[in-house]
């Protein structure tokens, strides 16, 4: 998915010796966010709820259209694989223009300006003049939007440049991976009313799209419980010299021990039970494995005296998640990147009238099914999303989502529409990457869920379920 892909932010030698020294200090408990346990009954939200979140600093940005305009002029940070092949999808989008690309690796934004004139647009402006560039980037007055597709520990400082240069700014995953990062983007977003998305494509994948607007039509009934993962086997890809550039996505298996890469499984399953319009998560109780796959992938694959051999793992070969909502709902979680398996991202979705599930696709619902026996999930199509139905075979990578993604993100800033998703879904999701780590070293104990929405949550309101614009 789109994790596969690291672009490139700040240098990788300065970030790596950043974060490398973060691992101590930096990403201790306080920054990670170990909350308080909980002993909530089930549809009660903790006492560390809203009255424990930060004052707000400015207006929510929960309904908050976009400015219309005809054309979207794009900044993007990082030209890796994924912002690499991702510009591409920028260059067939309408009403779209790539006016600023930035990497520290010149032969990278070289690649991409080409890509830009081979389209018939203007040559964009190169940002390659080292690890602080994108700043530059970020300041320009002719961008509206800035991607960013960098190494995760980049994302929240790319992410604040973007906004506090005036411009929407849209963050592969995670958006952060600190809970007082995920706070800081949240008060940015309101004070400088610009919006800051995760960029989810998984929210739009066919199947996700179709059991949301089933969910929605009541076809499940009172929605129960449901399950997302990133179960994705990527010992080789981590090890590889050439596909990440440099070791940061292995390191990070050395500093945490719970949920990397939540928001894959995760985001689906909020947008089926309305989460932060309607319901909202409480708590989060995660437990571990023993970390072995990577270290065995490396006593088999990597020659002695290679640079791995350094490294001291501790993330769980499988973290195994349990949150629950106001509502009394339940969500499992599950991440697991370093053993065999096939790749899967569960998504389940259970309620009084049945369950679906993926991996492969099949569905129980009554009165359609009987005799328990699993349905056919394929004669449900008329319950595709209208982006599905206009767009039957989108172009790019992951089945045609990352298209659909920003099909319709750049659609809803053309036209002056609120977005499917904000700020307050991007710190959603991405709240369990230092929660679980938290309750995992707290022997699973359950770490509060902040209300980033301050209360907002309450009052229902559109999300992916969106209507097709006149």
């Amino acid at each position: 998915m789109n994790d596969e892909v690291p672009g490139s932010g700040p240098s990788r030698r300065s970030v790596l010796r950043t974060t490398a020294g973060a691992a101590g200090a930096g990403l201790g408990l306080g920054a990670l966010g170990a909350g308080p346990a909980i002993a909530a009954a089930p549809g009660t939200a903790p006492t560390v709820d809203e009255a424990a979140a930060p004052a707000r600093q400015g207006r929510t940005m929960a309904g908050v259209p976009f400015e219309g305009r005809s054309t979207v002029r794009v900044g993007i940070i990082g030209l890796g694989n994924r912002g690499g092949s991702m510009i591409d999808l920028f260059l067939a989008l309408p009403g779209v223009r790539v006016v600023a690309v930035c990497d520290p690796v010149r032969e990278k934004t070289e690649r991409a300006a080409a890509k830009v004139t081979a389209a018939g647009q203007a040559a964009p402006a190169v940002y390659a003049n080292g690890p602080d560039d994108y700043a530059n980037l970020c300041g320009r007055g002719d961008v509206d939007f800035v991607y960013v597709a960098t190494p995760w520990e980049t994302h929240f400082e790319m992410a604040k440049a973007a906004m506090l240069g005036g411009k929407h700014v849209g963050v592969e995953c995670p958006v952060a991976m600190r809970l007082d990062e995920l706070w800081a983007l949240v008060d940015l977003s309101e004070r400088t009313r610009r919006h800051c998305m995760q960029l989810e494509n998984c929210c739009y994948g066919r199947n996700e799209m179709r059991v949301l607007r089933m969910a929605h039509a009541g076809k499940f009934g009172e929605l129960l419980h449901g399950a997302g993962a990133y179960n994705h086997d990527l010992r080789e890809l981590m090890f590889s010299p050439t596909y990440y550039e440099g070791p940061w996505r292995r390191l990070w298996h050395t500093r945490l021990r719970g949920d990397l890469y939540p928001n894959h499984g995760f985001g689906p399953v909020a947008n089926y039970m309305d989460l932060n319009r309607g319901d909202r998560v409480v708590s989060i109780s995660s437990f571990g494995t023993p970390a072995l796959g990577l270290a065995e992938y490396r006593a088999a694959h990597m020659p002695p005296g290679d640079p791995s051999w350094k490294e001291s793992y501790i993330g769980a070969d499988r973290t195994i998640s349990l949150v629950q909502t106001a509502k009394g709902r339940v969500i499992r979680l599950e991440h697991d990147v370093s053993t065999p398996h096939p790749y899967s991202r569960i998504n389940t979705l259970g309620g009084t009238k049945g369950v679906f599930e993926d991996y492969p696709a099949r569905i129980y619902l009554e009165p359609d099914h009987k005799g328990h026996q699993w349905g056919d999930f394929a004669k449900y199509a008329d319950f595709d999303h209208w982006l599905w139905k206009e767009h039957a075979n989108p172009p790019g990578g992951h089945g045609g989502m990352d298209y659909i993604m920003l099909f319709r993100l750049m659609q809803c800033m053309r036209l002056g529409l609120v977005p499917d998703f904000d700020v307050y879904d991007a710190a959603t999701w991405t709240a369990p990457v230092p929660l679980s780590h938290a309750s995992i070293k707290a022997k699973g104990a359950p770490q509060a869920i902040p209300d980033f929405t301050r209360g907002e949550w309450r009052k229902a309101r559109s999300g992916v379920d969106s209507v097709r614009p006149a």
